[in-house]
């Protein structure tokens, strides 16, 4: 065998073995299970198939927790990871699902609403596949995701995706955004037959509120706010304003524009009568002028090229060589969430929800996310869900 041959055999070999490598990472990534852990709180678990038949047995399907006061009173409904490369979002929902006890009115949560989006990635980029939170029993393990759902569960993409029922041009990639396909149809493409599925528990459960969490990046100007339809305004203004005076951390209001469709905080309003809002926290791991996509840009928000970009004011956020860690993401959320309950339940005392035992934003930075978690291996295994 000549040299060529050999050198060329031994590539081929390395090529091969790296295609293994990757294609056994991403397999692997694919297939994790994330414990979740009901807490004392809940009180069923459903499925989103439940709501939209033709979810059921895809990827996209995904648990649905309900946690129901003994006292009548509203609903709430709150969504984490419509974007599974937002992590605050499922950080927070997890809050609520393992810690929230509801006195009256019913909360009902989806911390994985984009079960596809979470179990794709960009390796392009160099996302991480995982991240791992800090808890007093160790460490709890998330998976990595992205904006849209994986081309394995839906595809092939159209050259430009036609919103229903608006019939507005959007990008192709958006009929795999689940911000952008509401309020989608039972035999649309899969992601529309999500957001019809969350549409019909709105629907069928008379949901009052609706929150949709997310994470932006800290050079977009729709972020570190509320993001409300003229119906939800009023409740997401004294929400902002009450957060500033009382909690001491600046969280605007932005107006949902009436022109962009498939929006959760426009659909939403428009095609029920529940009141949506959106929530944006800064997330710097999405900016693109930062170093590598590293866990610990995702988890403390640490960049020395947005501290740059600081200095010349060219970012909508205040930030500092404290960066834009995990724990007030988290909280903030968490203390947002909470006031435009307590907002609301004011406005519309009949249908008031009253809960308890969830942490505010001074709470989570000095207790960090984690405290907040329970280790599935030590409790019963019939209150461990997986998703």
């Amino acid at each position: 065998m000549s040299r060529v041959w050999i050198i060329k055999s031994i590539l081929l070999l390395i090529i091969i073995t790296l295609m293994i490598i990757a294609g056994a990472q991403l397999y692997e990534h694919r297939h994790f299970k994330l414990p979740i852990v009901a807490g004392q709180g809940v009180t069923k678990v459903a499925k989103l198939s439940d709501y939209a038949e033709g979810v059921k047995e895809t990827v996209a399907d995904t648990n649905v927790f309900y946690l129901e006061g003994k006292e009548k009173g509203g609903k709430m409904f709150i969504m984490a990871n419509t974007h599974s490369n937002e992590p605050a979002a499922i950080l927070t929902a997890l809050i609520f699902v393992e810690n929230a006890l509801v006195d009256k009115g019913t909360l009902i949560i989806i911390p994985e609403f984009n079960n596809s989006a979470g179990r794709n990635t960009r390796p392009g980029d160099g996302y991480p596949l995982y991240y791992e939170i800090p808890t007093e029993w160790g460490s709890k393990k998330f998976r990595m995701g992205n904006r849209d759902a994986s081309p394995l569960d839906q595809w092939p993409d159209p050259d430009v995706y036609v919103h229903y029922p608006d019939k507005q041009l959007l990008s192709f990639l958006d009929v795999r955004n689940t911000n952008r396909t509401w309020p989608g149809r039972p035999n649309g493409p899969l992601m529309e037959r999500v957001t019809y599925g969350a549409m019909q528990i709105m629907r069928e459960m008379e949901v009052d509120i609706a929150i949709d969490i997310h994470g932006a990046e800290t050079m977009f100007p729709v972020t570190n706010c509320i993001v409300a339809p003229e119906k939800s305004m009023r409740i997401a203004t004294m929400t902002s304003l009450t957060v500033k005076a009382r909690e001491k951390f600046d969280n605007h209001v932005e107006p949902s524009p009436s022109g962009f469709r498939g929006l959760s905080h426009r659909e939403i309003g428009d095609y029920s009568d529940t009141l949506p809002f959106l929530l944006e926290a800064p997330l710097p791991f999405l900016d693109q002028p930062t170093g590598p996509k590293t866990v610990k840009l995702l988890l403390d928000g640490k960049d020395p090229f947005l501290l740059s970009l600081s200095k010349k004011r060219k970012l909508f956020v205040p930030y500092d060589e404290t960066g834009w860690p995990m724990e007030k993401r988290v909280g903030q959320h968490c203390s947002v969430i909470l006031e435009i309950i307590r907002q609301f339940s004011r406005k519309f005392p009949e249908r008031a929800v009253e809960l308890r035992n969830v942490p505010r934003y001074a709470d989570v930075v000095k207790n960090g996310v984690g405290h907040y978690y329970h280790d599935p291996d030590k409790v019963d295994k019939a209150v461990v869900h997986f998703n």
